[in-house]
């Protein structure tokens, strides 16, 4: 089957305009949302059946690569929506139903935010610094802090989870949706990053916010957990983070190769620098791992579509492709700096731009430190 896209050259092109001054401003990217939610995008993964455009991850993956060459701080702060979205399809082509409520809402134009880390959290997903308080009608209301809550302005669902401490069955991490309009929360205004500045991940105040009962869908039980939901969220997020940073790679690489062709030698008689054997070399080291990436990548989003069961060994997959991915984009990008001379180290250079965005793809989970403890568990067995 032929790959779909929603997103067109004149689009992409629209945006990679806007992008420096998004990030000159700190503003967030509000014309770049409005014109991929009218091209389809934020429904790209609900399938037809509920309304969407039916494109598979592998598919996603790749229009996530081409948004990120463009504007990575646009295709970060998308990427949230696409993974809950994501998360949804995967539990449902599994047979399960419990987030069809998510798809729908979707396809009717809600956005959904990621509100998942916290400030100290190094259990991410295994344990929460969230207070989850039960109330009598089945919701429950939140208070804490989430950080790094990409799409602050414009979220109308926001995904999160606490911890039930209080329940006979408890402790129990639970996962809900509250309503923008529930209120129950603050959005600070403290996003004043080295980069990925248009995402407006500003931490939000969680002062008991509610979620209705139908919206609260998981109660696991804190620790690593094999659950559907666990996966679907591991996938998504980890994939698409994946796409964003092997995008950021790409383009570092085609502004590499402008430049050594633009600028020349007056050593070497005005000749171009690319025909220097030692920028030729650092360039083609560059492309070598860059090249690497884009197939891995590939093969696990198809994978997930496919319903590959790898057991065990999905975690250490889809964590190695994260890391894999942010850790070469960011020697890409260093690459090209080295080849492209001084002049991209001035603010306005999109390689400066890049350098600077490239730098968060360390600090989303998995960590490279919680990533090689998951490859380790995979290979060795947990330490007894």
């Amino acid at each position: 089957m032929t790959d779909r896209s929603l997103l067109d050259a004149e689009l992409l092109a629209r945006i990679h305009a806007r992008a420096p001054g998004y990030d000159r401003a700190n503003a967030f990217f509000t014309e770049d949302l409005a014109e991929l939610t009218e091209a389809g995008y934020l429904r790209a993964l609900v399938p037809e059946s509920f309304g969407g455009s039916g494109l598979t991850l592998r598919e996603i993956a790749r229009e996530q690569q081409r948004l990120a060459a463009a504007a990575p701080a646009t295709a970060l702060a998308v990427n949230m929506h696409l993974v809950w979205t994501g998360v949804a399809k995967v539990v449902h082509d599994r047979g399960l139903d419990f987030l069809d409520f998510l798809l729908e809402e979707a396809a009717a134009g809600e956005v959904f935010g990621f509100g998942i880390s916290e400030a100290g959290n190094d259990l991410v997903l295994f344990g929460s610094r969230t207070e989850a308080e039960p109330q009598p009608d089945g919701g429950y209301r939140f208070t804490g802090t989430k950080v790094f809550t990409s799409l602050g302005p414009a979220w109308t669902r926001l995904g999160l989870f606490g911890l039930d401490t209080t329940s006979a069955d408890a402790p129990k991490l639970v996962h809900a949706f509250i309503p923008r309009d529930g209120g129950g929360f603050r959005i600070l205004d403290d996003w004043d990053t080295l980069g990925m500045r248009a995402t407006q991940s500003s931490t939000t105040v969680l002062e008991g916010a509610y979620a209705p009962a139908d919206r609260v869908f998981r109660r696991l039980d804190p620790g690593p957990n094999p659950d559907p939901l666990i996966f679907g969220i591991f996938a998504g997020f980890e994939i698409l983070l994946a796409s964003v940073y092997t995008g950021i790679g790409q383009r570092a690489l085609e502004l590499a190769v402008e430049a050594v062709n633009r600028r020349t030698s007056m050593k070497n008689g005005g000749a171009p620098l690319a025909h220097d054997p030692d920028l030729r070399r650092r360039i083609a080291d560059a492309a070598l791992a860059q090249d690497a990436l884009a197939p891995q990548i590939d093969a696990i989003a198809r994978d997930v579509d496919e319903l590959v069961d790898h057991g065990s060994q999905w975690f250490r997959k889809l964590v190695g492709v994260k890391v894999r991915a942010t850790e070469t984009a960011r020697d890409v990008v260093d690459k090209a700096i080295r080849v492209s001379g001084g002049s991209s180290y001035s603010n306005s250079a999109e390689l400066s731009r890049l350098y600077r965005d490239v730098l968060a793809g360390m600090f989303h989970p998995s960590d490279d430190e919680s990533a090689h403890s998951t490859v380790a568990t995979a290979l060795l067995g947990p330490v007894p």
